[in-house]
This record gives C-alpha cells, sequence and structure tokens, in this order.
C-alpha cells in the first residue's frame, strides 16, 4: 500500500474533474504532478506541486489552480484539510484513519509491504566486483560487492527480474604475472629459494596454491622453461583463484547468477562479430588520434589504429579498439562484452566499477548505446575508495606487497552484517571510513546497532507479550482494533512507516540502496523515541496491563516497525537482530 500514490490518484482525479469542468485546458500533461512529505512536517502530511508545474501550461496563475483543487480534495474524507502555501504550493493533512490502515497493511502483507512492480519485469543486469582473478578480494572490492549485492536486490524488490553478474578478468597479462608468481610458490614448495621481481605477486595467500599444484603434478614442471607450463598453471591459478574470490563473497552474503569469463571472447568470434556490429552501423575506421590534452608525452607518436567512432554517441574523442600492431586494445574485448549481454535480450544494463574507472564511463555508455541502437541503457555506478581505521590509526594497503587488507580480514573482525550496513551509510561516489572500533560501538552515532537495536527491542515486546498471555501473531495484531492508536507519537511513528513505498521506488529508480539505509535509520529513530516517551508516559507503553486490546493496537504498532526493518536489512542483505548482546 502506498499511501503517497494513493493520494497522487486523488489529486489527478481532481485535475481532470477541473477539466471536464473547464476550469484547465485539456491536453495538460500530468506527469510531473508530484505528492510528497512537505519539507516541513508541521505544514501537513503531504504536499503537492500540482499548481506550480501546471500553471505555466495551463496558463493560468498557480494560485488559481491551488485554491479549485484545493476545495475539490478538501471535500474528499480522506484529506482533513487543504491548505494553499506561497504562490501555489498545497499542503494537505490526511484522516487519522489512513496511518491506523497503513499499521494493518504491514501486518497483512508483511515481507511484501513495499514491494512494487514499478519494475515491470524488465530484464536488468547488475554486474559488480568482477576483479581481477589475482588474488583475494580487497576491501575495495568489498564496497563494490556490497553496493551491488544490494543494488540487486533492491531492483528485485520493486519489480524487475534482475541477473547478478561477475565479469573475469581472465584475458590480460595479469594472469601470465599470476601463473609466474604461483610457479615460484610451486618452487618453493619444492624446498628452492625464490625471487618475487618483474611485478610478481609476494603475497602468501599463493603458498597454498603452489603446494596444491605440486601435489597435483608433482615435479613435472621443475626447471622447465615458461612456455612448457605457463598456460598450464595460468589456468589451475585462475580457477584457484576464482574458489577464493566466491569463497570470500559467499562470507559477505553475495551469491552470483554467472561468472562470465573474458577469455571466452578471444578466439571465439566474439569480439570480431561485436566490432562488425559497428562497422555495419559505420562507427569504426583507420584513423589517427589528436595527441593527448596537456603535456604531451615523449614516447606519443602519431599512428593509424582502428578507432570507434564513440563520438557520435556522447564521447568526447573517439577510441582505439585495435592497435597498430593489429592487437585489440583493453576497449576491445569489453565492448564484445556489452555487445553478449544486449543480445541476450536484457532491457538495462547496470556496471559497478571502482573509482579508478570514471575515464571509462563515457566511452562505455557510447559503446552500449551504439550496440543497441540507443534501446538499452547503461547506468554506470562507481564506488569511491574506503579508508579503514583502527586505534585512531589509518590501515594501509598495498596489494602488490602481498600486505593490504582483504574482504575477509574486515568480515572476520566485524562480521557481515556490520560490514554490509556500514558501506552503505554512504552514497557509493562519496568516500567512506571504515572505523573497526566505531561500527561496533553501541550508540545512536552507530547506524548499524541503532537499528538492529529497533528491531530487537520490537522483538523484546512480543517476548513480554507472549509472557502476559497477550496474543500477538500478525494475523491477531492485523485484525486489532486500531483506532486506539490516535496519539501524536502513535500517529507520527504510523507516517514513517508510510513513507516506505514510496522510498523504495525512489531508490530503484535512481539506483541508489543507501537512500534505504538512510531511511532505516530515521525509522529507527521514531522507534526509540517513542520508547523513550513511554518511559515518561505509561499510556504510551505497547502493554497496557488489564487491557489487552488496547495492548495489541499497540503492539501492532511496533510490529509493523519491525516488518519494515526487516524488509529494509532484507534489500542490504543484513540480517535482523533477535536481541542485542
Amino acid at each position: 500500500m502506498n499511501l503517497f500514490t494513493e493520494i497522487r490518484g486523488l489529486v489527478i482525479a481532481a485535475l481532470e474533474q477541473m477539466q471536464s469542468e473547464g476550469v484547465l485546458p485539456e491536453g495538460l500533461n500530468f506527469a510531473n504532478v508530484a505528492v510528497e512529505p512537505p519539507r516541513d512536517a508541521a505544514h501537513g502530511d503531504m504536499a503537492t506541486n500540482a499548481a506550480m508545474v501546471l500553471a505555466k501550461p495551463a496558463k493560468m496563475k498557480p494560485r488559481d489552480i491551488a485554491d479549485t483543487l484545493a476545495s475539490k480534495l478538501a471535500a474528499d474524507p480522506r484529506v482533513t484539510n487543504a491548505e494553499v502555501a506561497g504562490p501555489g504550493f498545497l499542503n494537505l493533512r490526511l484522516a487519522t484513519e489512513l496511518w491506523q490502515g497503513l499499521v494493518k497493511s504491514a501486518l497483512e502483507t508483511r515481507a511484501d509491504f513495499g514491494r512494487s512492480k514499478m519494475g515491470k519485469d524488465l530484464k536488468v543486469n547488475v554486474e559488480y566486483v568482477s576483479a581481477n582473478p589475482t588474488g583475494p578480494l580487497h576491501v575495495g572490492h568489498t564496497r563494490g560487492a556490497v553496493f551491488g549485492d544490494a543494488l540487486a536486490s533492491l531492483l528485485d524488490f520493486v519489480g524487475y527480474d534482475v541477473t547478478r553478474e561477475y565479469y573475469i578478468n581472465d584475458g590480460g597479462a595479469q594472469v601470465d604475472v599470476l601463473a609466474r608468481s604461483v610457479y615460484l610458490r610451486y618452487l618453493e614448495a619444492h624446498g628452492q629459494e625464490v625471487a618475487f621481481e618483474d611485478g610478481t605477486y609476494p603475497g602468501d595467500y599463493l603458498i597454498p596454491v603452489g603446494q596444491e599444484l605440486k601435489d597435483k603434478v608433482g615435479d613435472a614442471y621443475v626447471g622447465q622453461p615458461e612456455d612448457v607450463w605457463l598456460l598450464e598453471i595460468r589456468n589451475f591459478a585462475t580457477e584457484a583463484m576464482m574458489d577464493l574470490i566466491r569463497a570470500d563473497l559467499k562470507a559477505l552474503g553475495v551469491e552470483m547468477d554467472l561468472f562470465y569469463s573474458e577469455k571466452s571472447l578471444y578466439g571465439t568470434g566474439k569480439i570480431e562479430a561485436a566490432l562488425k556490429s559497428l562497422e555495419d552501423k559505420g562507427l569504426i575506421y583507420v584513423g589517427v588520434l589528436e595527441p593527448p590534452k596537456g603535456k604531451k608525452p615523449e614516447d606519443w607518436e602519431p599512428r593509424e589504429q582502428t578507432l570507434f567512432k564513440s563520438t557520435d554517441h556522447g564521447d568526447d574523442v573517439d577510441r582505439p579498439v585495435k592497435k597498430s600492431d593489429g592487437a585489440w586494445t583493453y576497449f576491445a574485448p569489453d565492448i564484445a562484452y556489452h555487445y553478449d549481454k544486449v543480445s541476450r535480450g536484457y532491457d538495462e544494463l547496470i556496471d559497478v566499477f571502482g573509482a579508478d574507472h570514471g575515464g571509462y564511463v563515457k566511452r562505455m555508455k557510447a559503446a552500449v548505446s551504439a550496440l543497441s541502437d540507443g534501446k538499452v541503457p547503461l547506468d554506470i555506478k562507481l564506488t569511491q575508495l574506503v579508508k579503514l581505521w583502527k586505534n585512531g590509526e589509518p590501515f594501509k594497503m598495498s596489494k602488490r606487497a602481498g600486505t593490504f587488507i582483504t574482504l575477509r580480514d574486515v568480515v572476520d573482525q566485524v562480521g557481515a552484517d556490520v560490514t554490509r550496513f556500514h558501506m552503505l551509510t554512504r552514497k557509493n561516489d562519496a568516500p567512506l571510513d571504515f572505523d573497526f572500533d566505531k561500527v561496533l560501538e553501541q550508540s545512536k552515532d552507530n547506524p548499524v546497532f541503532y537499528v538492529q537495536y529497533a528491531h530487537a527491542r520490537v522483538c523484546s515486546v512480543l517476548r513480554k507479550a507472549e509472557e502476559a498471555g497477550i496474543v500477538a501473531d500478525d494475523t491477531t495484531l492485523a485484525a486489532a482494533d486500531l483506532s486506539k492508536l490516535s496519539h501524536d507519537a502513535e500517529i507520527s511513528v504510523a507516517k514513517k512507516i508510510a513513507e516506505w513505498p514510496r522510498l523504495v521506488e525512489i531508490a530503484g529508480r535512481t539506483n541508489e540502496p543507501h537512500r534505504v539505509a538512510f531511511y532505516l535509520y530515521e525509522l529507527a529513530s521514531e522507534l526509540h523515541a517513542f520508547w523513550n516517551k513511554g518511559n515518561e508516559d505509561p499510556s504510551l507503553r505497547f502493554i497496557q496491563e488489564g487491557d489487552v486490546a488496547t495492548s495489541q493496537a499497540k503492539i501492532a504498532l511496533a510490529r509493523a516497525v519491525a516488518v519494515v526493518i526487516s524488509a529494509g536489512l532484507g534489500i542490504l542483505g543484513v540480517t535482523p537482530a533477535q536481541e542485542m548482546r
């Protein structure tokens, strides 16, 4: 039940009536008419901009439209007051029964409360993490993994058909470096002393991989030239690293629907087919790019290259897809990969990249626009860096040195639930501080604790109700006499619950799961504030001794809060707490 949608429907019906009466001209577009919470709660329960957005096309004064609209809305029993403010904004106050009905709706639909059909079952591919298979996931990957997974869950909640996908970057030179690094650990397992040079990975995580290789092939590769073992060890090492990555993701509660190998694009004609598609549209040509803006690199010289005319689709410059020596650029397989996604019939694509991929956004969007003839939108979300702190000191990480902080390090120290929630306490493109001490702090300043504490408090109310012999299952609570919820503090909690269906649709429309985390903190604040009022005013306590009917109504309100918190935490991939320890 989306009360904002219901009241917007009432506003639109009133506007259409005004058209039929000749007050408003025909042919007006109501798409931008909105109903939302007012900026100041003292002004009312909801506000509409109808008069403001229709004034110009209707060639009328906003105030004139608002006055007539207010009189029509006030005639509806759901609206107790409609007041025009300023140049033509319209503030509405709603009947108490609507807020009480929200509590009933939450208890009747439970996990489905707030679910939406906004997505219309459109197929969406969300690609995230996609780390090079050269080692365990680090804390930067953790943020991308949490964000992508929560976004996928959010889109599912609002009615999209979602595929979670991981693109395995196993086609580049970095996987050869991995193979050489594993070979050194393999020699080490045979008792040889080795030196990690030429950019090889010295991390301890490769020690067991080298031992496993020894167990598999014995001394078959000892003393052999690279061309004998490189391909086999490359495949062996890649699979070992992907097993490690899958285990890391599972520890974080992330499960992919599909792992797609970059290597599968090479030698299969897929890159050629994608570029042929662009060539058929006149978007591939041989040319020479201008030198980079700013100071020209000393080794730069004009070379003929095969270029994609990405400027035709919004990019700043055209992009090379094949080098002058005939080798593919990094961009070519990425074009082929997205061509494959478009060919699989997705209606929308979302890529979650690290902050260092900012320069890749326009070219990738241009490629998808060209490949799909503008029919498949691509949204690229960049996740900014995470700064780690412990004991007041910053944690440093260096992937090549093998001393970086891994995803598993973070999860082992604070748990998957805390990790996931805290990674969503900032918008994805804003830097994030992750303080190992503060994320475990039991205070209002720690949103993870504050939201979980609210859910645990509701669970404690249900346990006390059971001890008092009060029946408090959802079916019974939904049938309770909710007219007993009439105090301003109770209605305030119900109003916050009412925002949930609207909030998830906005978050889904903007691809911003952090909005869910923010909202849950606000809802938890309402619950805690109400709890504190109950400490001062016994009539607001959830269990009223000797009055089962009133107790059930109040418990219904608390349980409705828990329903929403549980649904929101479910989107974030966090398990609701039953009690705090």
